[in-house]
């Protein structure tokens, strides 16, 4: 599996409350009817093309002032960027969303991005809204989610507890290439730890250590052509066993109900 565009991940959470009545006392009150949400702002110009490869090249998604733009980018790492999900919770569609490569750059004038003092968070959420979009637009994409009961990783404790430790640095620090993953930061890291391993070995991992709060992290392995057979000295830990070894902790295999987004329809669009 080749390395994935860097996918940041934000989330906006809303509560509400409601205060208890007697129902005897009173005349029952008809129920509002729903408020029907916003529709997504759309970008006001979109360039699709098949990207033409091109020697030593990299890809990525940048995510900026009132546009979004991806250069080598497969339609499943774009997914994921859109519907804020790993690779392994998207099934279904054809061999090529994995296989052919995609430019795009969206703009919009009028993006919310670009409002001063808008949340940040929020502004992300409508920026994936403006992709989902996009995409169903351009690419006639149509999904439903399910859950399925599925292999996935628990993220637990090993004896001796975790090795690494907490960190006061400001900021968030992120970089996943090849084998290796370092991680500073975040509102809870060693959950962002579980997403990127799952990113990694293709299954759902999920945080059971119960570690909270902002760590520093860094796990590098082997890849597992050496990891397995190589006679080398060097060659190095296996991921499972790495994870051990330098953070103190391990993945246990089991099966658990996972939400899933299923791609029922996508197509390759005319490019301009």
């Amino acid at each position: 599996m080749r390395p994935l565009p860097t996918i940041l991940c934000a989330f906006v959470l809303a509560w509400f409350s409601a205060l208890p009545f007697s129902a005897a006392a009173q005349t029952p009150i008809p129920a509002a009817p729903p408020i029907p949400s916003a529709p997504a702002p759309q970008f006001d110009i979109a360039a699709i093309h098949l990207h033409q490869p091109m020697p030593h090249e990299r890809s990525h998604i940048v995510d900026s002032n009132g546009s979004f733009t991806t250069v080598n980018v497969t339609m499943k790492a774009i997914l994921q960027w859109a519907f804020d999900l790993p690779e392994s919770r998207i099934v279904g569609g054809p061999s090529w969303l994995e296989s052919d490569d995609w430019d795009i750059e969206a703009k919009s004038e009028s993006s919310i991005d670009m409002q001063k003092n808008y949340d940040p968070a929020a502004a992300r959420l409508e920026k994936q809204r403006m992709v989902q979009a996009l995409l169903a637009d351009r690419f006639h994409l149509v999904t439903h989610t399910e859950t399925r009961e599925l292999p996935i990783y628990a993220l637990v404790a090993a004896k001796g507890g975790p090795k690494f430790l907490a960190t006061h640095a400001d900021g968030n620090k992120f970089d996943r290439w090849n084998n290796r993953i370092e991680l500073e930061g975040g509102q809870n890291t060693v959950a962002v730890l579980a997403e990127e391993l799952a990113q990694t070995l293709g299954r759902v991992v999920v945080d059971q250590t119960g570690i909270q709060g902002r760590y520093k992290i860094v796990l590098n392995w082997s890849p597992d052509d050496l990891a397995t057979g190589s006679s080398e000295p060097d060659s190095g830990p296996s991921i499972f066993t790495a994870i051990q070894e330098q953070l103190g902790l391990r993945l246990e295999p089991q099966k658990g109900p996972v939400q899933v987004l299923v791609i029922d329809r996508v197509e390759k669009p005319s490019e301009n």
